[in-house]
Parts: C-alpha cells; sequence; structure tokens
C-alpha cells in the first residue's frame, strides 16, 4: 500500500543554528550529519542532526528569522499542553525504546543543567518533558506496544469533534492506494485545498511547470565538501 512509513526530517527554524546543533549534540546525543547553504533557498542554511539513518532533525537559518519575535501562545507553545497557532509545531517528541534508556536520557539531560521532569506514563508509552533553545517544547518518548485503536479512541472526542460513524471507519481503515506509477498529472489549482505560500505569479508558474522540468530545475545533488 502506498503510504508515508516513517518521519524523514523534522525542520525547526532558527535564528541561531548553532545554538540549535550545540544542544542537540551535546544534551542529547544526536550526530551533525549535514550543514550546507540550503537547496534553492538564497541566504539560508540547512543543519542535519541524525536520530538514525533515515530521520532526522532539520533547522533552517536565514536573516529574516532573528527578525520575527518569538510569541508565546502565538508562535510556541512554550510547554507540551499550552495553545499556538494552529499549522505551527506545538511540541517534538522523540523516541527511545525502553524505560531504561529513557531514564538514561534524563540522566545525560539533566546532567547538562538542563531541567526535565517526568516520565509520565501515558498508558501507551511514558514521557520526559524539557525545553530546548528559542522555547522549543522538547519530549521522548517510549512505548511499549503498537497503540490499539480499540482502547484509545474515545467516543465522546469522535462526536465533539464532529466524527460521524462512517467518517471514523474511513479514518481507521484508509482507502488502498497502490501509485499509478507517476503518471498521475497536476492538477487544476482548487483554492479549496491547501498550498504552500509562495507569491502568486512564481506559484502560478510552479504548477505550469512540468514534473520533469522542475526536477531538473531545482535538483542540488553534489555535497558541498569533495569526499575522495
Amino acid at each position: 500500500m502506498t503510504k508515508p512509513n516513517g518521519v524523514h526530517h523534522l525542520a525547526i527554524t532558527t535564528a541561531d543554528i548553532k545554538a540549535q546543533i550545540a544542544f542537540f549534540t551535546d544534551v542529547l546525543g544526536t550526530e551533525l550529519v549535514a550543514l550546507y547553504w540550503m537547496h534553492g533557498v538564497k541566504g539560508a542554511w540547512h543543519g542535519f542532526v541524525k536520530l538514525n539513518d533515515h530521520c532526522s532533525i532539520a533547522f533552517v537559518q536565514t536573516p529574516e528569522i532573528a527578525k520575527i519575535p518569538r510569541q508565546i501562545g502565538s508562535t510556541h507553545s512554550g510547554n507540551p499542553g499550552a495553545p499556538c497557532a494552529g499549522g505551527a509545531m506545538q511540541h517534538l517528541a522523540m523516541n527511545c525504546d525502553s524505560d531504561e534508556e529513557l531514564l538514561a536520557l534524563r540522566d545525560r539531560i539533566r546532567s547538562r543543567g538542563v531541567n526535565v521532569f517526568g516520565p509520565i506514563d501515558h498508558g501507551f508509552c511514558k514521557s520526559i518533558y524539557f525545553a530546548g533553545p528559542e522555547n522549543l517544547s522538547l519530549e521522548i518518548s517510549t512505548s511499549r506496544a503498537a497503540i490499539d485503536a480499540r482502547a484509545w479512541i474515545d467516543p465522546e472526542v469522535v462526536g465533539l469533534a464532529g466524527i460521524s460513524e462512517l467518517e471514523l471507519a474511513r479514518y481507521k481503515s484508509p482507502a488502498r492506494y497502490d501509485g499509478a506509477g507517476g503518471s498521475v498529472k497536476q492538477p487544476p489549482m482548487d483554492p479549496a485545498k491547501p498550498h504552500m505560500v509562495y507569491p502568486e505569479a512564481s506559484y502560478q508558474k510552479m504548477l505550469a511547470t512540468s514534473d520533469e522540468d522542475y526536477t531538473r530545475q531545482r535538483s542540488e545533488t553534489t555535497p558541498p565538501v569533495k569526499v575522495a
């Protein structure tokens, strides 16, 4: 079945990429694996710290980001239970594989002088909570088993969310789709659908560009450092 099978990377904007890299490498032990000029974005740096070979936390720094004020309750939640704007990252939860690793990570974080709370047992996972640079709200979780939808989908919340029984069944078992070999063409722009925000003329030009030309024009595959 055609569907995503994991998180490849989560991109976080930053006004101080060095501080974020220092925190994630020293406090959390992730490895810096990439730091380069972001492809196709003038003046932007892109950094990746590795969670595993196929999952990273990415940072994006541009000169404009430092000029944008951070506002708790608007741009940032401030803690894992507080609100912020729809579509913004409320908190980042990273995974570890056991209760022992969770406590070891708590020790590591505290040994770097960072306050951390928990574990809290949520039934299907246990989590610890702490903050990162620039008001990041962070969590590390470990799951004892896969989530059982029968136990964790609350009928009361289903109703409050306006989800019908037919919709719930569809959400729990999405329609199978096996792809069309990449042959599906770009649909006409529908204002009712989600869209990335670009200048109107640029976006219309992007929509009119063939997939082959878009790949050819935008791809940059050469690393910034030549490895022998």
